[in-house]
């Protein structure tokens, strides 16, 4: 396609209310940049294939209802239930993919019990402590909930490698979009805290990645065998190395760390549940340094997942925000990823939070449509 039918097509779309939906008022507003530029004249594209996806809300009748209503046709639906001793429920879990099918849903992806929550808070806590052989009988459990997700067709687990879970310092109120709340994160002001360490104690790179390969060495295998991705999410946010004990396996240096996790291992089931907004969150220019990391994985065929969250800030200072307000430009991520040939899932993540009880709904219908909008302008480059 040529500059100015480029041009002239996101003209129309911010000229239209989905455009300003889908691309914000100061992208709609803003000419491409040069590298978008390049980026799409460096020849034809591949199809359009990626979709819109949820996380959230489980496969009740009431969230299928709602994803159904606004377009959305795939979903991670958490995990089934949980037998103790044994893993996941087998015929739970074909209850929710039955579920699911009810509304034309395809139900793409579970969670496996390694969260972002930390190792207080899940139930397989041993394998990042690096404890054996406890850790031994839970890795077990994750190789019977990959061949649960493969008799069920799901064909996508998503799973974090933490000690710390998610770190945040507050939040910051924004006037300008009806007093919503913004997660915010400042290193400065977590150090102040003087926080404790946690049960991990210290735990260097070194130590870090040796925990991760006793994991992947032990249920990767089984992946390849049942033919189910494994999507890595990074740690959010990317840290300072020994922050409260702890080096992060993607700091501080967070291209470094997803190329090392990345190189581990020559599989096609080995790769990334790739969180936009925590990568930018370690990155000093989000804008411009995550169209090359999108690219080297993508071009690797290992991201299997995305997560399109959005942050004002980057390394050390940042706060969440919605899409289309933040620092990065989702209309250039969403070429990235075309060029690549990603196919899967394209999901909200973090919608700030509001007092209204229906905010949760109010911002999931909001980032919906504003990725669904992406998605179709994009596609007609």
């Amino acid at each position: 396609m040529q500059k100015t039918n480029r041009r002239n097509l996101l003209k129309l779309l911010a000229n239209s209310s989905l455009g300003v939906m889908a691309l914000g008022s100061s992208a709609a507003c803003a000419p491409a940049s040069a590298s978008t530029e390049e980026a799409a004249d460096s020849g034809p594209l591949p199809e359009m294939r990626m979709h819109v996806g949820c996380q959230h809300g489980g496969t009740g009748k009431d969230n299928l209802e709602y994803l159904a209503r606004h377009g959305v046709y795939h979903m991670d639906g958490g995990s089934p239930k949980f037998i103790e001793g044994v893993g996941w429920d087998l015929e739970d879990s074909l209850a929710k993919k039955e579920a699911c099918e009810q509304y034309g849903i395809k139900l793409a992806a579970y969670h496996l019990p390694l969260s972002s929550a930390g190792i207080d808070r899940v139930s397989t806590p041993n394998i990042m402590l690096g404890k054996s052989p406890e850790r031994d009988r839970e890795i077990e459990l994750i190789q019977q909930m990959i061949e649960v997700a493969a008799k069920s067709d799901v064909r996508l687990l998503l799973y974090n490698t933490t000690i710390h879970p998610v770190l945040r310092t507050g939040r910051t109120v924004d006037p300008k979009r009806g007093n919503v709340e913004y997660s915010t994160w400042n290193y400065e002001e977590a150090v102040k805290r003087n926080d404790p360490l946690t049960v991990a104690g210290d735990v260097d790179i070194d130590a870090m990645y040796e925990r991760i390969t006793y994991l992947l060495d032990r249920i990767l295998p089984v992946a390849e065998e049942f033919k189910v991705k494994l999507g890595n999410h990074i740690a959010d946010p990317p840290t300072p190395v020994g922050f409260r004990g702890i080096t992060r396996w993607n700091s501080p240096e967070v291209f470094t760390g997803i190329k090392r996790f990345a190189e581990l291992y020559d599989s096609e089931y080995h790769g990334f549940n790739l969180c936009l907004g925590s990568t930018a969150e370690g990155l000093k220019d989000p804008k411009t340094e995550i169209l090359p990391i999108i690219k080297w994985v993508g071009e690797r065929k290992q991201i299997f997942n995305i997560h399109l969250r959005n942050i004002i800030g980057g390394w050390n200072n940042f706060q969440e925000v919605y899409p289309d307000n933040g620092d990065m430009d989702f209309v250039a991520v969403i070429r990235a990823l075309r060029a690549v040939g990603y196919d899967g899932m394209v999901m909200p993540d973090h919608i700030p939070r509001h007092a209204d009880p229906a905010s949760g709904l109010q911002g999931h219908a909001f980032a919906f449509g504003y990725i669904k909008a992406l998605i179709q302008a994009i596609g007609q480059e």
